[in-house]
């Protein structure tokens, strides 16, 4: 098989799970130093996360992206101003982690697994690596491993939420952000190469059946 760049290299995943946890630690900070007002949490947050939209899109992130990092760190703010509870800023975080891992379970399930999808838009192939069954195996197989992170997140995330432990629940965010991705993106791109048979040409060069290459041959 051949050696492309890592999933690291290809995703960026590890970068852009660090920017999104800064705005999380902006929020704990601010209701810490201002004797535990939500109000100054919710705008430590969203100044927090401006700020590292304006840097992403410097860097050349898409403003799409990026603002729906945003809104997302927006709508955490209101659901904790509206409930008057801190923890609640996490709960959109949580929810989402479940929510997640169903919807990768559930690609596996149907064949279309979703670390395919997002590599092959990556790489230009829309559905192409489908229909070589060799890299749909190896997607289906890397798949699982995003699955067990979004699980212990929930598992790490519910009872902090459950007990309101709001500092810890950044900490958890902190902590199962940048490494976690780092750790996931290492392990799925193994289990990948070491699904795909030793002469495969890799995630960029599918093989497939294709009666119009086969034409121009």
């Amino acid at each position: 098989m051949a050696q492309p760049e890592s999933l690291a290299e290809l995703l960026n995943g590890r970068r852009a799970a660090v920017d999104a946890s800064l705005p999380a630690v902006g929020f704990v900070a601010g209701w810490l130093v201002f004797g535990e007002s939500i109000w100054a949490g919710a705008i430590a947050a969203v100044v927090s996360a401006i700020g590292v939209s304006w840097w992403r899109l410097r860097k050349g992130d898409k403003p799409r992206a990026v603002l729906i990092g945003l809104f997302l760190v927006c709508v955490a703010a209101l659901i904790a101003l509206y409930t008057g509870k801190a923890e609640d800023f996490f709960l959109l975080q949580l929810l989402s982690n479940a929510a997640s891992a169903l919807a990768w379970i559930i690609s596996i399930v149907i064949r279309w697994p979703l670390l395919g999808l997002v590599v092959g838009t990556v790489l230009g192939q829309r559905t192409r690596w489908r229909r070589d069954p060799a890299l749909l195996r190896a997607y289906s197989r890397g798949s699982w491993v995003w699955v067990m992170q979004y699980v212990i997140r929930v598992a790490v995330f519910l009872p902090l939420y459950q007990a309101g432990w709001t500092e810890a629940l950044a900490a958890a965010r902190l902590g199962l952000s940048g490494p976690l991705i780092a750790g996931c993106l290492a392990v799925s791109w193994w289990v990948i190469r070491r699904s795909l048979p030793a002469d495969h040409p890799g995630l960029r060069h599918p093989v497939v059946d294709d009666p119009v290459q086969k034409a121009a041959s």
